[in-house]
């Protein structure tokens, strides 16, 4: 296991403690997590901005429209804990992590004709990986709904689960184009380097802030 690998397993193990701790402890430390969350990714994309374009007027548009953006996102995940509760949460971030790594290995492990030439790394057949990923929640908690016998687990068995499911993968994926996209134009690799083998906290969350208000919207 190379250096780079295990700063990136590390830094998971990491964020996912105080994720899951944030999430569980209250609905303020909740609140607290989503804002510094949505500060450093405005910070970033600030940075980003900088770069791109020189006109004031451009920068003001945009940074307004990711205010707008960050906003919607902080209510929308914060309200979803409130009202559908932690575990309802934990099953969006899920999809979101395995649309993510189902674009990974399987455009790594099949490759083929590229997706786009905002981000020449992203494939067909990843793309159809991240979709095919994004359900495997819905078997996890299938199999905890048999194994603890809770129902709390047994919302994601509905049949409209699956429409969901696809449906937050390919906002993840668009989300994760249009910050590639930014990215790309400033000519940099990562919108940050706050996290050890991740870069910055937009990269890790870029397609989980916009599936975070769809999944708001569609509940």
């Amino acid at each position: 296991m190379n250096k780079e690998l295990k700063k990136r397993i590390i830094t998971s193990i990491i964020l996912i403690a105080i994720l899951i701790n944030c999430l569980f402890i209250s609905k303020e430390s909740w609140l607290v997590l989503l804002g510094v969350v949505s500060i450093i990714s405005f910070s970033e994309f600030f940075n980003l901005i900088k770069k791109i374009y020189k006109k004031i007027f451009s920068r003001l548009i945009l940074l307004t429209i990711s205010i707008v953006v960050l906003l919607s996102f902080t209510y929308s995940a914060y309200k979803i804990k409130i009202e559908y509760g932690e575990i309802v949460m934990i099953f969006i971030l899920l999809i979101c992590i395995f649309s993510d790594i189902g674009g990974y290995v399987v455009g790594k492990s099949v490759g083929g004709k590229k997706l786009t030439k905002i981000s020449p790394n992203k494939t067909i057949s990843g793309s159809v990986g991240s979709f095919l990923f994004s359900l495997f929640p819905i078997g996890i908690y299938g199999l905890l709904s048999i194994i603890t016998n809770k129902d709390y687990f047994k919302f994601a068995l509905d049949d409209e689960m699956i429409v969901a499911c696809l449906i937050l993968s390919l906002t993840c994926q668009l989300g994760d184009l249009l910050i590639s996209f930014y990215k790309r134009k400033a000519k940099v690799k990562d919108t940050g380097n706050i996290l050890p083998g991740h870069g910055g906290i937009l990269d890790r969350i870029d397609g989980i802030i916009f599936a975070v208000i769809i999944s708001l919207i569609l509940n």
